[in-house]
């Protein structure tokens, strides 16, 4: 017996070393992707495909979006349809404490701005932090009223509150007098990230600076949700997703338990908002609509909920095809005689890949454990009345023997 546990643990560590080996080499080639793009472009067949380094910063911050939404509705089973307000409170955060839109006000703390600029101009360091801590207290207000609601109820009042939000983004520029949101046209420009003279967005190597950032903010994310889901809050998630009920029994407090959940993802978004609101110098209510928020979670469904590696992969995939993988595809397919234009169908595309994988690989691309397990196995639960009824057939049987 012995011998087989000191095999099996042979086992365990050995598949553990192969693990943290594939994700090393990942991170590895994430950190060099913007020197070695450009040799990746001159490939013979796939080069035309390898996205440019600035299409992969807003890859990777809908993934990390995708991976605190995958906090939500993956670890804790609750059906999400209004992440984009998150999204968009960390975005509109950023507007309100690192650019001139209170021309009224002046104040400057370790920002990157002239000195002479007016508004409130606070380091971007800084206002990711304030963003983060902003979108979560907006989750735990939008979260205590609703998750007192199960399923389908709860995904309809979240649907609410992601389409309230971008409403009040767009006609928030006069609010009892007071412009908010600067209403249609947005807000900008917003600061860059950087640290005293050195700007991001005057550097000839703007989008490798933004692009290591966010592969940064990415681990960071990662490392948190790997921690929260071997912690015992993730796994009082993991027991309200499977069975609330079961959940409630064993004293687990559902309420404070999935306001945690909820306040965690709002945090994830909210500093990717702020973040993609540095990168783009503005914050813009176009690209606040309903459809993030279901992009988003096409991400985790296909990449597999509450699977963390899936969520990445299935953010990339899909981040790289709204980004420009679709245009890419469509210039080729033109090129080869034939009229059609992929960006013009491109959630009717996503519908298409969500539909497929729902038929053929319904718990993901890379399946949590506990799903894979379900789907190999089967859950094989036996009534109480067949196993009794049997149990006294057995015993009668006996007796006649």
């Amino acid at each position: 017996m012995s011998r087989l546990s000191d095999l099996a643990g042979e086992v365990r560590s050995g598949g553990a070393g192969r693990t943290y080996a594939v994700i090393g080499g990942l991170i590895l080639l994430a950190v060099i992707y913007p020197e070695i793009v450009d040799s990746l472009k001159d490939l013979p067949l796939i080069g035309d495909f390898i996205p440019r380094t600035d299409s992969m910063v807003v890859m990777i911050v809908f993934t990390m979006m995708a991976v605190g939404l995958n906090v939500v509705v993956g670890y804790a089973g609750l059906l999400d349809l209004g992440y984009v307000a998150f999204y968009a409170a960390g975005a509109y955060t950023a507007g309100w404490f690192a650019s001139g839109h209170f021309e009224q006000v002046t104040f400057h703390f370790l920002s990157t701005a002239p000195e002479n600029a007016v508004g409130i101009h606070i380091s971007m360091w800084l206002v990711l932090i304030i963003a983060g801590v902003f979108t979560t207290v907006v989750g735990i207000l939008i979260g205590l009223p609703t998750l007192r609601l199960r399923g389908d109820y709860l995904a309809i009042v979240t649907l609410g509150f992601g389409e309230i939000v971008p409403q009040v983004v767009r006609n928030g520029d006069s609010i009892g007098g007071f412009d908010l949101t600067n209403g249609t046209f947005g807000i900008s420009p917003i600061d860059s990230l950087g640290v005293g003279d050195f700007v991001f967005r005057s550097q000839s190597n703007r989008a490798e600076l933004f692009y290591w950032t966010a592969v940064g903010l990415l681990l960071l994310t990662v490392l948190c949700c790997v921690r929260l889901e071997r912690s015992r809050l993730g796994r009082a998630w993991i027991a309200i997703r499977e069975d609330e009920t079961a959940a409630a029994a064993m004293g687990v407090p559902l309420m404070r338990t999935k306001t945690w959940s909820y306040a965690i993802g709002a945090f994830f978004g909210g500093v990717a908002g702020a973040f993609y609101a540095s990168f783009k110098s503005g914050a813009f209510p176009a690209d606040f609509y309903f459809n993030i928020s279901v992009f988003l979670l096409c991400m985790v469904i296909l990449g597999g909920m509450g699977s963390l590696w899936g969520v990445i992969l299935g953010g990339m995939i899909l981040g790289y095809l709204n980004v420009e993988g679709l245009a890419t595809i469509g210039s080729k397919i033109q090129e080869g005689g034939l009229d059609f234009d992929p960006t013009k169908y491109q959630f009717g595309i996503y519908g298409v890949i969500i539909v497929a994988m729902m038929l053929f690989r319904p718990a993901g691309l890379i399946p949590e454990r506990r799903h894979r397990v379900e789907m190999a196995e089967g859950v094989h639960d036996t009534p109480l009345y067949d196993v009794t009824h049997e149990g006294s057939l057995t015993d009668r049987d006996s007796g006649n023997d």
